[in-house]
């Protein structure tokens, strides 16, 4: 699981599955790479060292992982980063070649039939709950409106957020965060619809 503190950054709960995990090592999960700065076990202790079965919340990412992801341990940090680098490269060509899959006899048959889309972008307090609104918000897709997510982060909602929605004609879904106040203005100027909520099930509800 992840989440991004205010005070502390990008924070991972991990479960160690081999080996031992220690206070300085280098690591890659995701597409985040970090040296280890502090790790604190399930009862707050500050601990040097982690070994099989053992949970910990680990500080000195560069990114937010996503919920899932395989922490592993590396020999330095140019190993790290150059495998994140990698990853990177070969999620952008995925999300390039899914999008070019959209042929036009695809798009004039939705046009056709009168296929709407509701764009959304969603944020959440920590990625498990950002990539569980996202499937749930998919899942309402019907005949005439199919449901897009085009972002699901962590965080609470920034300007950046209001900007995307804005060229994409999304609305902004928050669960268990709030917007700031430039955002907040934001959406005010450019009429962009911003909903948080605290339950699921009344997002789920609103939005279908």
């Amino acid at each position: 699981e992840s989440k991004l503190d205010k005070g502390r950054g990008p924070v991972a709960t991990v479960l160690v599955q081999n080996g031992t995990l220690h206070q300085g090592d280098y690591v890659i999960v995701g597409n985040a790479v970090g040296r280890v700065r502090a790790m604190v076990d399930d009862k707050g202790k500050t601990v040097k060292t982690a070994g099989p079965s053992i949970p910990v919340e680990i500080i000195g990412l560069d990114d937010v992982p996503q919920a899932g992801d395989e922490l592993n341990a590396v020999e330095n940090e140019r190993m790290a980063r150059e495998l994140a680098e990698q990853r990177r490269e070969k999620q952008r060509q995925e999300i390039l070649a899914a999008n070019s899959r959209v042929n036009l006899d695809e798009l004039f048959g939705q046009i056709a039939a009168g296929v709407q889309t509701l764009n959304i972008v969603v944020k959440a307090d920590v990625a498990g709950s950002a990539e569980a609104v996202k499937a749930s918000l998919v899942k309402l897709s019907n005949e005439e409106v199919k449901v897009s997510v085009i972002h699901a982060a962590v965080g609470g909602i920034t300007e950046s957020d209001v900007m995307l929605a804005t060229a994409s004609n999304a609305i902004i879904v928050g669960f268990n965060v709030r917007p700031d106040k430039s955002a907040i203005d934001s959406a005010e100027r450019q009429n962009v619809d911003l909903r948080t909520y605290r339950v699921i099930y009344h997002c789920l509800e609103e939005i279908e």
